[in-house]
């Protein structure tokens, strides 16, 4: 029987990222809020209002992990909106606040599965609507503006402008090849997983994974290259 580590039990996984990368996603996370909440006091003033904590939670995504799905542009601005959008309206049409919260999450994390945009800080951000207190019920639908869509449009930014500064930090994730300078090609290079493929190892599995198909082919390339070297030298 195979018996599992503590490590594996609770999770930790391997991860061999720089330590210049593990720098920059900080520098990144910090100069994202920094900026959200100083442009936001600039616009806004002293509001109650100025910047939501799901900020906190979209910097890790967008500065730690910018390649990956849950950190694009559509679930970032998708995710935010529309479950600031459902929160507004639970704690407008459900009198209890206990069912309000819980109805706000349940039915941000099924609209936004649905629609193709999960971001895991759209819960907080419909949560906020909820809990946030008389100052953000006061804001009304006007919370899907300020501060959600300020709050969103800055961190954007931020993330596309930072992010352009490393070469192998590319946000959008659509606007370089996943081959860039720090990965050259290689002249032997192997089959790739193909989409029908992917798509049918995904619907096996029944669960959201965050890695793109681009991501998923180059580590199978990366990893399919290594095997073969080491081979070579093993024989």
């Amino acid at each position: 029987m195979k018996r599992l580590s503590f490590i594996k039990l609770i999770g930790i996984e391997h991860n061999p990222s720089s330590h210049t990368e593990k720098l920059v996603s900080g520098v990144g996370g910090f100069l994202a809020i920094y900026f959200v909440y100083h442009i936001s006091h600039r616009i806004l003033g002293d509001s109650a209002c100025l910047i939501l904590a799901s900020m906190g939670a979209s910097a890790v995504l967008l500065f730690a992990v910018p390649h990956g799905p849950l950190s694009q542009p559509w679930p970032l601005f998708g995710g935010n909106l529309l479950s600031a959008f459902i929160g507004v309206s639970c704690a407008w049409l459900i009198p209890d606040g206990f069912i309000a919260a819980a109805a706000a999450v349940g039915l941000s994390v099924m609209v936004m599965y649905y629609l193709k945009c999960i971001h895991p800080p759209g819960g907080a951000t419909a949560l906020s609507a909820v809990i946030g207190g008389p100052a953000v019920h006061a804001l009304g639908f006007q919370y899907i503006i300020v501060p959600v869509l300020l709050n969103v449009l800055i961190i954007f930014s931020v993330a596309v402008l930072f992010n352009f500064l490393f070469k192998w930090r590319r946000y959008p994730a659509s606007l370089t090849s996943l081959i860039s300078a720090k990965y050259p090609e290689t002249a032997a290079k192997p089959d790739k997983l193909s989409h029908d493929g992917i798509k049918y190892a995904l619907q096996q599995l029944d669960s959201f994974i965050d890695i793109s198909e681009d991501d998923l082919n180059r580590i199978y390339q990366l990893a399919s290259e290594f095997d073969r070297e080491q081979t070579k030298s093993n024989a």
